[in-house]
């Protein structure tokens, strides 16, 4: 038996017969399992990732789905037989297959054995020639695979390289001009590829081409990017002139990344294209990642402490867009903080702190993870108020700024932080850090009901934009200006619902293609919920919409617009303390409009309590992007419910 999923999702019989596998939710599941690389996936999780919305009996039509794969994969299996392949394991799945016989696993173990063993390049490139298109790609809708999808293409086009180098180190490799002319079009940020393109048309004799590849990288990084090439291009450029380029080698120190300064040209390139939002953002933090990852495997603890805090692009947002991925960057921040011990240089401890604070969003932390955070945050900020590093003060402060979200009310202190990031922004010519401030001040005066000072903050955030190429700013001001027009809808003479719903329907719009899915799931339904509150209206009842991280707090509204109160009073029970994000106010008040609905009075008070310190501030507003309108109306409505008002 074989799987394969570099490519679409299929199982092959020992002779090469194919396995018919059933609908789509059967590959996927089959798929869900094989990129768990052998461990227990829970039935929730496999719930989680196969629907967004699940249906009533997910459960059981997942045990399904399950039950055809085992027939399909053991057919021959005698009844009453334990499965051999798809095995139940505690409260889940796991696939039981030797490594050998799954195409992604033999291509990552191809991968690390010659990372380590060079000899293994043979099996590198059967490896790679085994791949068949994108991964997982008969399941492109999914979250999951996606998140694979992205992993798995940075390896692929590591390994790329590392067998071009690798050769290219032999004294063979000739023939890749091709190839790398082919890889290097696809892929122009990766600088490490432009030279052993160069490499490899200085091996075909070649060295006038190779002398122009090499000036078209300088061209495009310069004219493009702002960014003068690394070291080693350098280098190779030089020792192609002097002849000092032999079959042995160009003298360039390469590693296992491909190149010994490549890392730090990624991160900035990361760094660039992390500002134009959308695809650009996405492979930014993709990079990023990789980068961070060969800075490590180099051993050199200060140059991978430079590597992981270079990434200082400003953060707005108290969800990450991608969890795994905050979580590795904090691992490897935290793993060298760890090695180079407390008397390690202050600038670099400075930056691993900051990354800590800035990369552990608040919206998904542990307690224990949320407690290091705002240590971490504090310590940054301290340690960088005593180098006098603009740059790095206002890096510092972002992160402070995420971890500010401790309970409902505290929109005037990150009001101060706000300020504080703009000033320094604007006197050292920051204009990244400017816009932070202007959006973070945005938020704040949104949070308090100014409506005026937020929409001036707005203002000024996109000029700066223009001059910094952030396009992202205009999606998110898009956003402040449809939460203002949803609360002067309220007002005699402001605009209709319909106007103010029309323009979060465009701002959702552009949010979509942003790349920021820690901010855009979920966004749009609640901003339409804070409308039809702010009418006195229910919840809308479309069943498309697909409320994210908020359904827990918003799913009582919901069945209560479909008449169905008791359904209603179990999903406001199940409903867990808010999240300590940029819309905790709004989840509490959400629960405290269902409880006075319902007479649940230990709930009306448990609200009360929390939102006690935000009586002045406006539900969600300190997001800057959506209103459910003043705390001081659910704060009411609590204390009436639970008897204390």
């Amino acid at each position: 038996m074989r799987i394969d999923v570099l490519g679409a999702v299929r199982a092959l019989r020992d002779d090469g017969s194919p396995v018919e596998l059933g609908g789509p939710r059967h590959r996927e599941v089959l798929a869900r399992l094989v990129a768990a690389e052998g461990r227990m996936v829970t039935t929730d999780t496999l719930v989680d990732d196969l629907w967004t919305d699940p249906p009533a009996r997910a459960v059981g039509a997942l045990r399904t789905f399950v039950a055809a794969l085992r027939r399909a994969l053991e057919p021959d299996r005698p009844p009453r037989t334990p499965p051999r392949v798809i095995v139940t394991e505690g409260p889940g799945y796991a696939l039981r297959l030797p490594r050998a016989d799954v195409d992604v696993h033999r291509f990552e173990d191809a991968l690390d054995r010659t990372r380590r063993t060079p000899g293994a390049v043979t099996e590198l490139s059967a490896a790679l020639a085994a791949w068949r298109g994108t991964a997982y790609a008969d399941v492109p809708g999914s979250a999951w695979a996606q998140r694979e999808r992205t992993r798995l293409e940075e390896l692929r086009l590591t390994a790329v390289e590392l067998r071009a180098r690798v050769l290219l180190d032999a004294g063979r490799g000739g023939d890749l001009v091709a190839e790398l002319g082919a890889h290097v079009t696809e892929h122009p940020w990766r600088e490490p590829a432009w030279g052993l393109l160069a490499r490899a048309l200085h091996r075909a004799g070649r060295q006038a081409d190779a002398l122009a590849t090499l000036r078209r990288a300088r061209a495009m990084l310069v004219d493009q990017l702002g960014l003068d090439p690394g070291p080693d291009l350098r280098r190779l450029e030089t020792d192609i002139l002097t002849g000092t380029a032999t079959a042995e080698g160009t003298g360039t120190a390469w590693t296992a990344s491909g190149a010994r300064f490549g890392p730090r040209t990624t991160v900035d390139l990361a760094r660039t294209l992390a500002l134009a939002g959308g695809d650009a953002l996405v492979h930014s933090r993709r990079d990023r990642l990789a980068a961070i990852q060969a800075a490590e495997r180099t051993g050199d603890l200060a140059w991978a402490a430079r590597i992981i805090g270079a990434y200082d692009v400003p953060a707005i947002w108290s969800r990450a867009d991608d969890l795994e991925q905050s979580r590795a960057v904090v691992a490897a921040a935290e793993r060298t903080l760890t090695a180079l011990g407390p008397g390690s240089p202050a600038d670099l401890r400075t930056r691993l702190l900051a990354t800590v604070a800035v990369e552990s969003r608040t919206a998904e932390l542990t307690a224990a993870e949320r407690k290091r955070a705002e240590q971490a945050a504090d310590e940054a900020e301290a340690l960088a108020r005593g180098l006098g590093d603009p740059a790095l003060l206002a890096f510092a402060l972002n992160g402070v700024f995420l971890q500010s979200f401790t309970r409902p009310g505290l929109a005037a202190v990150r009001d101060r932080i706000g300020a504080e990031v703009l000033d320094l922004g604007t006197r050292h010519e920051l204009p990244a850090f400017a816009v932070l401030g202007r959006l973070v001040r945005l938020q704040s005066a949104s949070a308090a009901g100014d409506l005026d000072t937020a929409a001036a903050h707005a203002t000024a955030a996109e000029q700066l934009a223009a001059t910094a190429e952030s396009p992202l700013v205009a999606v998110l001001t898009a956003w402040f200006r449809a939460r203002a027009s949803a609360a002067r809808s309220t007002e005699p003479g402001g605009p209709s619902p319909a106007t103010a719903a029309a323009q979060y329907r465009a701002a959702e719009d552009a949010l979509r293609t942003a790349g920021m899915p820690g901010l855009h799931r979920g966004l749009f339904p609640l901003a339409l919920l804070g409308l039809r509150l702010l009418h006195g209206r229910p919840a809308p009842g479309d069943p498309h919409l697909d409320w994210g991280p908020y359904r827990p707090w918003t799913q009582p509204h919901v069945l209560l617009a479909q008449g169905k109160r008791e359904e209603a009073r179990v999903a406001l029970a199940a409903a867990p303390e808010p999240p300590r994000d940029h819309v905790q106010e709004a989840m509490w008040c959400l629960s405290a409009h269902a409880a006075a609905r319902l007479g649940e009075r230990g709930i009306a008070a448990a609200a009360e309590e929390a939102l006690r310190g935000a009586a002045a501030e406006h539900a969600g507003a300190a997001s800057g992007m959506l209103t459910l309108g003043p705390v001081a109306r659910y704060l009411a409505e609590a204390a009436a419910c639970a008897g204390t008002g």
